[in-house]
C-alpha cells in the first residue's frame, strides 16, 4: 500500500503581491493539481476564500482544519485528503502554553496552529500533520515539543507524517527536536529529503537559492518512493512564493 501528499504554503491572500496578488496566479492551482494528483495535500496560510476555491478544484477530496468563526484575515493549517480515505479523528490546536483556545507563545508573532488527522482505509491507517511554525527559533523549539507530545497518544496507530512550513532550516534547532532521540519513549522522525537540500522560499523569483524551510518528516513504517521539490510555473504563475514539496510513501509491515 502506498501514498502521497504534498504541502505548500499558499501565501496569505490578501498579500499586497502586485502582479503576484492572488487573483492573478490562483489560475497556478488546477494545472499543478492535476499534474500532481495526491492522496493527501497539506496547505498552510490559508484563508477561507482560498480553501473554497482549493474545494472547488479538490471535488473528490474532503479538507479537515478550518476554524469556524474565524475572522476573515485569519488563516487555516488544512489537511486535504481524498475521499478514498476515512477520517477517523482530527485535532486542531495552537502552537501555545494553552493549544486548545486561541493563543501563541510568549516570542511568537503570531498565533500559529497545528492540524493533526488519523485517516485509514482498506489497507493502513495513517497519522498526518499539518503545521506552520513562528519566525522564532526557541517558540519554534517549544512548537517542535508540544507536537512531539501531542503525537504520543498516537504512537502505536502507525505511520506519521508531518508536514508544513516550519520557517527554518534542517540544521536548526527545531528540526533536530523531531530528528534526534529523546528519553521520552517516542520514535525519532526522519525527512524525506536527502541533502543537498533545495531551497523552497523563493519569493516568487523563481531562484533556488533561497532556505528549505518546507519539510516533509516520517516516522514508522514507511519507505520514501519519491520526493521531489516543485520549482516550475503552471500556467505561467508561480503558485506562491514557496514551492510546493511532495513525497510518496509505501508502507510495509514486519
Amino acid at each position: 500500500m502506498s501514498f502521497s501528499v504534498m504541502s505548500l504554503n499558499l501565501r496569505f491572500g490578501f498579500a499586497e503581491d502586485g502582479p503576484n496578488n492572488w487573483v492573478h496566479r490562483r489560475c497556478a492551482y488546477e494545472p499543478l493539481l492535476a499534474e500532481f494528483p495526491r492522496d493527501f495535500y497539506a496547505f498552510q496560510e490559508v484563508n477561507d476564500f482560498q480553501a473554497t476555491y482549493l474545494a472547488h478544484l479538490l471535488p473528490d477530496y474532503c479538507y479537515i482544519g478550518q476554524r469556524p468563526s474565524a475572522p476573515e484575515r485569519w488563516q487555516n493549517n488544512l489537511l486535504f485528503y481524498h475521499k478514498r480515505w476515512r477520517c477517523v479523528h482530527q485535532e486542531h490546536f495552537y502552537l501555545s502554553a494553552t493549544p486548545d483556545i486561541p493563543s501563541r507563545f510568549e516570542g511568537s508573532h503570531w498565533p500559529r496552529q497545528c492540524t493533526m488527522g488519523i485517516f485509514d482505509n482498506d489497507y493502513c491507517q495513517t497519522v498526518l500533520v499539518n503545521t506552520h511554525f513562528d519566525f522564532d527559533a526557541e517558540v519554534q523549539i517549544r512548537s517542535a515539543r508540544l507536537i512531539r507530545e501531542r503525537l504520543r497518544k498516537h504512537t502505536a496507530v502507525g505511520p506519521i507524517v508531518i508536514m508544513g512550513d516550519f520557517n527554518s532550516t534542517p540544521d536548526s534547532g527545531c528540526f533536530a527536536e523531531f530528528t534526534t532521540a529523546k528519553n521520552d519513549g517516542c520514535p525519532t522522525f526522519c525527512n524525506a529529503f536527502s541533502p543537498p537540500f533545495i531551497g523552497t522560499h523563493h519569493k516568487f523569483t523563481g531562484i533556488n537559492g533561497g532556505a528549505a524551510i518546507d519539510w516533509i518528516l516520517y516516522r514508522g513504517k514507511l519507505i520514501v518512493e519519491h520526493a521531489c521539490v516543485i520549482t516550475r510555473r503552471f500556467a505561467e504563475r508561480y503558485p506562491s512564493d514557496h514551492y510546493p514539496v511532495i513525497a510518496g510513501f509505501s508502507c510495509f509491515s514486519d
